[in-house]
């Protein structure tokens, strides 16, 4: 199937996309240039706002309002425009990237070193009141997370190992355990942002792969879709009945003559009616 161009842009880091179920709207961001957006499908536009520092993430809150994943730490947007810290965790070179909210409604944030140094970086576990936990430590790119939609799994992507991992997650407590591999991302591409279908299936997207894969509950390859970009981001479900899959990109580092043969580099793909997902859980804070 061929993807379809659902917003031509031009972002540095695109990453993170959220159906936003309270307002038919696609939440994604820009990391480096420090941009939130909202793209709204049924007329085409997208909306942008620019934030003081890198933000890696941006979740619907069910106060309304967004919770983010910005460098120094977890922030809440709230619905007057106002912003305040949840937790502030700053450390020298080191910035918020993927993060996602459980079956219970909590954060899960991960971080990375700007410099990817191995184990420079943590996915913690973020409560409504803002009572956070490191879950793991030693993480170097902290990327996909996602559950299944029986709510006993946990997916987590840390990039460099190629690999998913898949715990089994307590929705009452947020505890994991028993963390084991899903499956080895094997040739071109690292795995980067994941989302899950309600068959169980793993979709990941393949930073420098120029794909999106979707692997079994038992961790086989089943699916994978091509895309016109190297850099795909991450993935989510959104749309009427969650059966159009959005794509988002990135562009930073490619050289020239590259982007001169990828001018979509940047971009929000879309797969219509590809599967159909859940509808993506919102922030108790």
């Amino acid at each position: 199937m061929i993807s379809e161009v659902a917003l031509k842009a031009e972002a540095e880091l695109g990453e993170g996309p959220t159906w936003d179920i309270t307002t038919g709207t696609l939440l994604w961001v820009d990391v480096l240039r420090s941009e939130v957006h909202r793209y709204h499908p049924d007329r085409g536009s997208d909306d942008s706002s620019v934030l003081p520092q890198h933000v890696g993430a941006a979740k619907p809150r069910t106060r309304g309002g967004l919770v983010l994943n910005l460098r120094d730490g977890i922030a809440l947007w709230d619905r007057d425009d106002s912003k305040r810290w949840l937790v502030y965790w700053a450390r020298d070179g080191v910035r918020g990237n993927d993060a996602a909210i459980d079956p219970a409604g909590r954060l899960w944030a991960g971080t990375m070193r700007y410099d990817t140094a191995p184990g420079g970086g943590w996915l913690a576990r973020v409560e409504p009141d803002g009572a956070a936990k490191v879950v793991l430590d030693d993480v170097t790119v902290s990327n996909g997370i996602a559950w299944s939609p029986d709510s006993s799994l946990m997916y987590y992507v840390d990039t460099p190992t190629r690999r998913v991992d898949v715990f089994d997650y307590d929705r009452e407590s947020g505890d994991v355990a028993n963390r084991r591999p899903l499956c080895e991302v094997t040739g071109e591409g690292s795995p980067d942002g994941i989302c899950v279908d309600v068959d169980g299936c793993v979709w990941v997207a393949l930073w420098d792969g120029a794909a999106v894969r979707r692997y079994t509950p038992d961790g086989r390859l089943d699916r994978e879709l091509q895309l016109p970009v190297s850099r795909p981001t991450a993935c989510c479900f959104g749309g009427n009945g969650f059966t159009d899959l959005y794509v988002t990109s990135a562009r930073t580092d490619l050289p020239e003559e590259t982007l001169a043969t990828q001018p979509l580099a940047g971009s929000l793909f879309v797969f219509p009616d590809i599967a159909q997902g859940t509808p993506t859980p919102i922030f108790t804070g």
